[in-house]
């Protein structure tokens, strides 16, 4: 097995599997499923996620907690280990009915030269595990020890597969927790809740657990009431959820929300293996602060508003500040200066103008923002589609119970808008021996600029092109925050707090995690330049 560097806090484990009876990619996913199984059985303080994929094991570390040298021997020894490896706890055992009447079922096995019903005996009758997740929360890629097909994706992908959908590709199998786009060949469906955000486990098909698929009729499904879901704009909005629109009560209401306004706390740390990214604040460092100036625990909810534009009346009395990108915030008409507690009376108007310096403007107020956690956290995960959705106009926003100190005295306040260019310096990426000896210069040679493709999934980057010096497809690796992702086109792409957790793109080096704050102010037009992180 190779360890190899994944930014200042991770290391990515490839491992190194002779082929087997069932090739040498389900040799590799024995030997990752294996090496987990002792990580997660001999697993320190201070590792905060170890995820799975198809050839590699992602291992995140706090390193306050557990230095990435520490972190490193212990792989290393567990990497040496021999055998399976013993479950920190029993695998989840789950059984799935599934009706087999996917608009895939018979071209996929007319492709595999069987008929349907031997198609779907041969799937019901393997055992398969749960190798790694990734692609949307909840979503599993299961592998089976007999299962004896290589399936092709579709050629082209769908724009939509329902919820439920049992589908094949490669040699996994996999079913879809939510509506979303994928290429898969959908060959049933299931009524089986896959991801429960509300649950202590949320993910059904976590990794390690085995997996049944029993055959079942057709029937109706059921809608249990406590479920429904109304959908406003595309989005779903969970009935409870304290964003009511022209609700009574509540803390204030928003007029007019500005190009995207969200609810954000410091995320969801520690559940990749779950599916579920760490989303939260892009500039954590300006929703402490915030949360700190109105005496809020440092963790609680405020309001990341992107470029500007918020318009909002008090219902009662706050106190409030606004930390962050630089622009006009003015209360009831009159300007007051940011990175400072202030009231806000009952009846006031608010303005968080649009921002001249930064990207995104943090609303902290004292109480905090009390949207509904979903799996641990208030944060809108924008591509998985949890927490809240964004602010809309009419939106009711109820004040929580966070405050846990008295407003600080008041103090001068230096407060140093964002900087316009900036500097962001770059760990080493696991990948970078993918690229030629040019490219990897060139990464930090050259002057890059932030396009119009900018926001919380991830950051493209518009400069030179990035040669590879190898053309082959990657399996799909745990990703984090920051990595520096070149897609075919060479160009390269840093990965945000809400990007997936698991990609099939070679990242090339990985931004230090102190400077995902400075990179959270990054707007179309920025100008970056990289530079190379100083050894820790």
């Amino acid at each position: 097995m190779r360890i190899l560097p994944f930014g200042d806090r991770a290391l990515l484990v490839e491992v190194d599997a002779a082929p087997g009876p069932r090739g040498g990619g389900a040799a590799a996913l024995d030997a990752v499923l294996a090496l987990r199984r002792r990580l997660a059985a001999s697993r320190p303080d201070g590792v905060v996620d170890l995820v799975p994929a198809a050839r590699t094991v992602l291992v995140r570390v706090d390193p306050a907690v557990l230095p990435l040298s520490a972190a490193r021997a212990w792989v290393a020894a567990q990497a040496s280990a021999t055998g399976p490896g013993a479950a920190s706890r029993a695998p989840r055992e789950v059984q799935l009915p599934v009706v087999y009447d996917g608009p895939d079922l018979a071209a996929t096995a007319a492709l595999l030269g069987v008929d349907a019903a031997a198609l779907v005996r041969r799937h019901t009758a393997t055992s398969w595990t749960v190798a790694f997740t990734g692609f949307a929360p909840g979503f599993g890629y299961l592998v089976g020890d007999d299962w004896p097909f290589d399936v092709p994706r579709l050629a082209a992908p769908r724009t939509s597969v329902p919820a439920g959908a049992v589908a094949l590709a490669g040699g996994f199998t996999g079913v879809y927790p939510r509506a979303t786009p994928g290429g898969w060949r959908l060959i049933g469906t299931t009524d089986a809740v896959l991801f429960d955000p509300d649950a202590a486990d949320p993910a059904l098909l976590a990794p390690g657990a085995t997996v049944r698929f029993l055959e079942a009729p057709a029937r109706p499904v059921p809608v249990e009431p406590a479920r429904v879901q109304r959908v406003d704009g595309g989005r779903t909005r969970p009935l409870g959820d304290p964003l009511h629109p022209r609700g009574e009560g509540g803390g204030f209401e928003v007029l007019e929300p500005g190009l995207r306004t969200t609810v954000q706390d410091l995320g969801r740390p520690g559940r990749a293996a779950e599916g579920i990214a760490v989303s939260g604040a892009l500039d954590r460092a300006a929703l402490r602060a915030g949360n700190r100036l109105v005496g809020n625990a440092e963790d609680a909810a405020g309001l990341e508003i992107t470029m500007g534009g918020l318009r909002a009346v008090a219902r009662r009395g706050l106190w409030i500040a606004v930390t962050g990108g630089w622009g006009p915030v003015r209360i009831a008409g009159r300007d007051v200066g940011p990175w400072q507690a202030m009231p806000w009376p009952a009846g006031a108007l608010l303005e968080v103008d649009w921002l001249d310096r930064g990207a995104r403007a943090y609303l902290a107020v004292r109480g905090g923002v009390d949207a509904r956690a979903v799996a641990g956290s208030r944060a809108t995960d924008t591509l998985a589609g949890l927490g809240p959705a964004p602010l809309r106009a009419g939106d009711v926003v109820a004040v929580g119970d966070a405050a846990v100190a008295p407003i600080p005295p008041a103090e001068p306040v230096m407060a140093i808008p964002p900087p316009e260019d900036l500097e962001i310096p770059l760990a080493a990426g696991p990948r970078g021996d993918w690229f030629t000896a040019t490219a990897r210069a060139a990464l930090f040679d050259a002057v890059w600029t932030v396009t119009d493709h900018a926001d919380r999934v991830g950051i493209r980057l518009d400069g030179p092109v990035l040669d590879r010096a190898r053309d082959d497809e990657l399996p799909s690796e745990p990703m984090t925050p920051g990595a520096v992702q070149v897609p075919p086109e060479g160009r390269p792409v840093i990965l945000m707090a809400d990007g997936p957790v698991t990609g099939g793109y070679p990242v090339a080096a990985v931004v230090t995690d102190a400077a995902l704050d400075l990179l959270a102010q990054a707007r179309p037009g920025t100008r970056i330049r990289f530079r190379h992180a100083r050894p820790a």
